[in-house]
């Protein structure tokens, strides 16, 4: 099959090939880049940041000299913020000890901070021309459908990884690679794929047996929690309070308006001081609710409710968060913050609302 699949996969490659802005591209550290920030993200959302990010931060120097909080600014929205971070502290490494070069080699790559499986294959074969195939989500479906996969695609990697190795061009092996998941995301599509568009139902068994829907098999569904949150805007005249999460969490290294979860027959409003005396070790009265939110993360979602807090007493410490700051409401624009916290902002008046709270 070998030669006929992937010539007839790269004939169609090459003779389509989607614009995007790093498509064709020699510079190392931008296929880096842009393979990071494809993880898990689709292109089109990916195209913009990926812009924006080269004007900022145009190499690695660039990226290591920066604050993590610039960092996750123009990443702020793209989600999955350990690939920020990481690819930060690869780029620091890369400037303190290996001359500000990318490592040419494939293990010293390998050891770069945040690079996985799918950096390596994708970066090695596309700059290096490395014959190492890409296993992202799109691939395995195409392959789950081209072999009909008798188990869902987390069981049935090995099988998967070997047909690549099999088929994949070794004169070619990023594009190849490249074409795979173009295929995935374009053609071979979750739902209804179009497969009489492709280029390779020739090879695809369940196209050839009508099978297309009953593949890839279905992987074990995980429940998804759902987190009732309440948060509090802290005010001290008219200054709010914010903290920053520990990096080593999810949205680590990003600022939050103070709060956590609330615990059951627990209200909101209770759950705002307890949260911010845990978290900052100071006082608050709670006020007016300012509004209530829905946002879905992708492994759980949350309802999120936001208050109007009058700072009371204590001195903020940063006992259970990274750090913390008083800013004027204007400043939060220039701060990396969640996407939740963002639903919230255009309710933010300039002037502290709280001074009419009775004590």
């Amino acid at each position: 099959m070998k030669n006929n699949f992937s010539q007839q996969l790269l004939n169609w490659y090459t003779s389509r090939v989607r614009e995007m802005p790093w498509r064709g591209e020699a510079d190392v550290y931008k296929i880096w880049l842009s393979e990071v920030m494809l993880q898990q993200t689709q292109v089109e959302t990916v195209k913009p940041y990926y812009q924006r990010w080269l004007i900022k931060f145009p190499n690695t120097e660039s990226v290591a000299n920066a604050t993590q909080e610039e960092v996750l600014k123009v990443w702020e929205g793209l989600g999955y913020y350990a690939r920020a971070r990481n690819f930060k502290s690869a780029c620091e490494w890369i400037q303190n000890n290996n001359n500000g070069e990318i490592p040419r080699d494939s293990d010293g790559f390998r050891k770069l901070k945040g690079v996985g499986d799918y950096i390596h294959a994708a970066v090695r074969s596309i700059a290096y021309n490395e014959v190492i195939p890409v296993i992202d989500g799109n691939v395995k479906r195409v392959v789950a459908r081209i072999l009909e996969l008798d188990s869902p695609p987390s069981k049935g990697l090995d099988v998967i990884k070997q047909f690549l190795i099999n088929e994949i061009s070794p004169e070619s092996p990023g594009d190849f690679n490249q074409a795979i998941m173009d295929l995935g995301s374009t053609i071979c599509k979750p739902r209804n794929p179009k497969c009489s568009e492709c280029i390779i139902n020739n090879f695809c068994n369940s196209y050839q047996n009508n099978t297309m829907f009953n593949y890839p098999l279905s992987e074990k569904k995980r429940n998804v929690p759902h987190h009732k949150i309440a948060v509090g805007l802290i005010w001290k005249e008219n200054q709010i309070l914010i903290s920053k999460r520990h990096s080593n969490v999810m949205l680590g290294g990003l600022w939050e308006f103070p709060g956590g979860k609330i615990k059951e027959n627990e209200s909101a409003k209770n759950c705002v001081q307890r949260e911010i005396r845990e978290e900052l070790g100071i006082h608050v009265s709670v006020g007016k609710k300012i509004k209530t939110i829905k946002h879905a993360y992708t492994h759980f979602t949350i309802e999120l409710t936001a208050y109007h807090c009058q700072y009371e007493k204590g001195e903020p410490s940063a006992i259970d968060c990274a750090d913390f700051r008083w800013i004027k409401t204007n400043d939060i624009y220039s701060l990396p913050f969640p996407k939740a916290n963002h639903k919230i902002f255009n309710k933010i008046p300039e002037i502290n609302p709280c001074l009419s709270i009775t004590h």
